[in-house]
């Protein structure tokens, strides 16, 4: 990984830190910082690749925008935490940004699963899973369900996207 690389990484990873914390803390991942992180992302893949470098950085965009956009049009997640994705998607590759995409999606897989099992709820939503299986058919969680409460998505995003960035440079 040469320099440029360790810079817009190091710059990707404090964005997506900051957005967490301010999803842990408000709920809410500022446009402001989305515009931010789309513009040094872009400015970044210029620098290091020429003007193809924006061919990279709109097609990474868009394949983070397009992998989390069906969840969010299906009430899984938050608009802030589909552009966060697309964010990301701007300082990677097309290919990259679709490994970190799956990646998030598997670590929030993972922490959802925590977080009920933590909870003491995992008898409860693996009943609720039983019974839409055999009613072949969506049961949303109970009001009083962890399963049905808002997660902050930043979290997966950042674990996913720092797992796939590893992964890629050092597998």
């Amino acid at each position: 990984m040469d320099i440029e690389q360790k810079i817009a990484t190091t710059m990707l990873f404090g964005l997506l830190g900051l957005a967490t914390v301010s999803d842990l803390r408000h709920h809410r991942i500022p446009n402001l910082l989305v515009l931010l992180g789309l513009a040094l992302g872009f400015a970044s893949q210029v620098y290091a690749g020429g003007w193809s470098g924006l061919g990279n950085a709109f097609q990474g965009m868009a394949v983070g925008f397009a992998v989390f956009l069906p969840l969010y049009a299906l009430g899984g997640m938050a608009a802030g935490d589909v552009k966060l994705m697309a964010m990301a998607g701007a300082f990677l590759s097309p290919w990259d940004a679709l490994w970190a995409a799956a990646f998030s999606l598997i670590a929030g897989g993972v922490c959802g699963f925590l977080i009920v099992l933590f909870r003491g709820q995992l008898p409860l939503t693996l009943a609720r899973y039983g019974l839409m299986f055999k009613a072949r058919a969506y049961l949303a969680p109970a009001s009083h369900e962890v399963a049905g409460k808002p997660f902050p998505y930043s979290v997966a995003v950042l674990l996913g996207t720092l797992g796939s960035v590893y992964w890629m440079n050092f597998s």
